[in-house]
């Protein structure tokens, strides 16, 4: 079989015995960091060839269940996540599923969405594939467009949406740092992802309560301060705090402005 027949037999429905036609079957990751003082989102440049559905519009990085490779959706989610960034064992969560006629034009397709947490420092980005480019977007610039590939563009706003929510009561943000890390770090990490201040003793309080975290030693914090450093104490365990975390009081902030 030459790559042109190959190709074709993976991005078209086939038919199975009783005349059924099978769906394609992809997997979708949306690849979180924080860099550069924002949440931002990995997103790939499709090819600008014109027998590509899409061609030339940014997508969040997938493709298609490799029956030979891929053993689980999973197996699937981190396939891919290694081929655009390198990253082997990050926070990875399945976020739900999407399927329809009309979503993508080669046929009836379903697709598998997971979201990825990663360090910035981490990633090391490859276009692979058939990408065109690979690039982190800032979310807030991403949301609201309707010019993204597919359905992707509803698939982002729910994974926002999605992390927004789990931040409020849950220690997720520690995946977006390196290790170690202090705490004014993590808190900032809090706060750019739910994109409002919160309060200094409160989550001071409450994130060593939740004793999720290990002293390491002493590093060099914000400010060329010395500060205490820490790491997660198992990164297979995500906390949930009994409480969402309180803005930072008006009072604070007239004290730290």
């Amino acid at each position: 079989m030459n790559p042109k027949s190959q190709r074709s037999a993976k991005t078209t429905p086939t038919a199975d015995d009783a005349g059924l036609v099978r769906p394609l079957t992809t997997v979708d990751v949306v690849i979180f960091t924080v860099l550069e003082g924002a949440l931002q989102v990995l997103l790939v440049q499709r090819p600008q060839s014109a027998d590509e559905p899409f061609p030339g519009r940014w997508a969040l990085p997938g493709g298609y269940v490799d029956v030979a490779r891929d053993t689980t959706l999973l197996a699937c989610a981190r396939r891919k996540l290694k081929e655009k960034t390198g990253v082997t064992s990050p926070y990875l969560e399945q976020l739900g599923s999407w399927g329809g006629r009309d979503r993508d034009p080669r046929g009836w397709s379903a697709t598998h969405v997971y979201f990825a947490l990663v360090p910035a420092e981490d990633v090391r980005l490859v276009k692979g594939g058939n990408a065109a480019d690979v690039t982190w977007i800032p979310v807030d610039v991403t949301l609201g467009r309707r010019d993204m590939a597919f359905d992707h563009a509803d698939l982002l706003a729910a994974a926002v949406s999605r992390l927004r929510g789990k931040v409020e009561y849950t220690s997720l943000p520690a995946y977006l740092l390196p290790e170690p890390f202090t705490l004014p770090q993590l808190q900032r990490t809090y706060e750019v992802i739910l994109g409002r201040s919160v309060d200094k003793s409160g989550f001071r309080t409450r994130t060593l309560a939740a004793d999720f975290l290990d002293e390491v030693g002493i590093v060099e914090g914000d400010s060329n301060r010395s500060a205490v450093a820490y790491r997660m104490r198992d990164r297979d365990a995500v906390v949930t705090f009994p409480r969402t975390f309180s803005p930072r009081t008006s009072k604070e902030c007239s004290a730290t402005s």
